[in-house]
């Protein structure tokens, strides 16, 4: 067991729920693996969002990641927020400085790599999200940035999307069940929405196997299971399917180095994937 003392770095993760998180797991694997003498623990806000931020600043947290249901709320709060942040609207990570917390966005950079190390180039390709809550719009800014030629965003609920797409030029946004008028051709398709997710393993947001014809590889964003139904459903048809788990692990790596300047070596990733791969 590592050593806490007075020089320790304290982090963890303000949310609610945060019983079940598996980021304390991946990030003290990382430092135990690194050698940095810091610690992360769940830290649930039940009532206080501000004085929670107050109270974490008094006791030199060195930062915090930040989970549903204050990924937007947060932001009133801070010094000031990133670039990546501004352009999702929302952040997963705070970072202390001198007058309090600055908020980062790792999601869409931790996407990013994930698709890079699955070997899915979106450069010039038309690409479709299921979903529009806050994950996708992390996922969108990804594509973006990653030259993707249009998105489209399938939604049960069009009122949301038009929330947090409606300003986007190279997006269209449809209801799910409209799925059929997609122009023909092969998409990249990234599922951001709860289905599927353990213990209701066996559904997915469209069921139709017309629709996976569509589809030349795809993300679902859920990892647990490791093979979700939307992933069994393209591997049916040979096609290319990952989950959420690099995702986890990039986004969690870029959050750690933030709070701790050390940079997370290959080596860490894999012991925080094989220490995941434990529980899941």
């Amino acid at each position: 067991m590592r050593d806490i003392d007075g020089r320790t770095i304290i982090t963890g993760l303000i949310g609610s729920p945060v019983e079940h998180t598996y980021s304390p797991l991946i990030q003290n694997t990382f430092a135990e693996n690194l050698g940095v003498n810091a610690v992360y623990i769940p830290l649930g806000v039940k009532e206080s969002l501000p004085d929670a931020l107050k109270g974490a600043f008094a006791f030199g947290f060195a930062g915090m990641n930040v989970t549903v249901p204050y990924k937007q709320a947060v932001i009133p709060l801070l010094s000031g927020i990133d670039p990546v942040s501004e352009r999702i609207g929302a952040v997963n990570t705070l970072v202390k400085d001198e007058e309090g917390y600055r908020g980062y966005n790792t999601d869409s950079t931790g996407f990013i790599r994930a698709m890079d190390k699955a070997g899915i180039d979106v450069r010039g390709r038309d690409c479709i999200i299921l979903g529009a809550g806050g994950a996708s719009r992390a996922v969108y800014d990804a594509l973006h940035c990653s030259g993707a030629d249009h998105v489209y965003v399938l939604n049960r609920s069009l009122d949301r999307a038009r929330e947090n797409f409606g300003q986007c030029s190279d997006v269209t946004l449809l209801s799910v069940r409209d799925y059929r008028s997609l122009p023909s051709g092969q998409y990249i398709c990234i599922q951001c929405t709860p289905v599927g997710l353990y213990p209701d393993n066996d559904r997915t947001v469209i069921e139709d196997e017309a629709f996976y014809d569509l589809i030349e590889a795809g993300f679902d964003l859920v990892y647990r299971p490791a093979r979700t139904e939307f992933m069994k459903r393209l591997e049916r048809q040979g096609k290319k399917a990952c989950n959420g788990l690099d995702m986890l692990l990039f986004q969690a790596a870029e959050s750690f180095e933030l709070f701790t300047g050390t940079k997370v070596t290959e080596e860490a990733m894999e012991a925080a994937e094989k220490a995941l791969s434990k529980v899941l």
